[in-house]
């Protein structure tokens, strides 16, 4: 396996970067770790020492764009990891000796990072879990970008519960999934952060608490923004398993 563990990052405008902070740290039970970076970017959300897990949720702050959401893929062999994307498409970004960035075929940023040999997952808080990271797709890049990932990841890959969805599932104990979400509409692609809630009424009143938005909502999820204002949603899968309550997600043949 050459992914060992996965980070979700919440990239955010470097401005409001303490006001996702507050927010984050307070809807997932963490603390932040001391800033990191040239300009104190990076900060990583801690869970308590007495839970015995490791982090899997890190913010950014950024200094272009609205930000949004991309993944941190750790491995025992970052020069591996990033020819593999490469053979599969993607382009390099910055290389910065021990972890590179990548763009997608569709666009979409990620980095390959060392693995420090984390293992176990966050618990659940309050009945919901930052598991997911969603990647939205331009129709006409669709098929190539989700062939990508599946190939990257070589996680398993199910048919959602609508058309326009399709998850990759990683092996037992990492805690990270990918959705894949196929847009209406042509637009550049991004991403954004899912929780899996086992209520979404009580998990959306929370975050409510700590001056979150409500947008819009679907079947079953709801569309948030935080106070930095960064786009996020509630979905209604079981924060331990991470799959829906009805089990409509299937191994789709690749």
């Amino acid at each position: 396996m050459i992914i060992r563990w996965t980070y979700a990052f919440a990239d955010r405008p470097a401005e409001r970067l303490p006001e996702a902070r507050a927010f984050w740290t307070a809807v997932t039970g963490t603390h932040a770790s001391e800033p990191r970076g040239e300009q104190g970017e990076f900060m990583t959300l801690l869970p308590p020492q007495a839970a015995g897990t490791d982090a899997c949720v890190k913010l950014q702050g950024v200094t272009e764009g609205d930000g949004g959401a991309h993944l941190d893929l750790c491995t025992e062999d970052v020069r591996k990891l990033t020819g593999t994307a490469r053979e599969l498409g993607a382009e390099p970004v910055a290389d910065h000796g021990d972890w590179a960035v990548l763009r997608s075929p569709a666009g979409q940023l990620f980095c390959a990072v060392p693995w420090h040999g984390e293992s176990v997952r966050p618990p659940v808080v309050a009945g919901s879990r930052l598991d997911q990271v969603c990647l939205d797709i331009p129709p006409s890049a669709y098929a190539a970008e989700s062939a990508f990932w599946a190939g990257l990841t070589g996680w398993q890959r199910l048919t959602g519960s609508r058309p326009e969805f399709e998850v990759l599932k990683p092996p037992a104990g990492l805690p990270v999934r990918i959705l894949l979400q196929r847009l209406d509409a042509e637009r550049p692609a991004s991403a954004h952060l899912d929780l899996a809630c086992a209520d979404i009424a009580t998990v959306r009143a929370r975050h409510e608490k700590h001056g979150a938005v409500p947008l819009s909502s679907g079947p079953h999820w709801t569309v948030m923004r935080d106070p930095a204002g960064g786009i996020y949603c509630l979905t209604g899968r079981d924060p331990h398993t991470g799959g829906l309550p009805d089990a409509t997600e299937r191994t789709t043949v690749a």
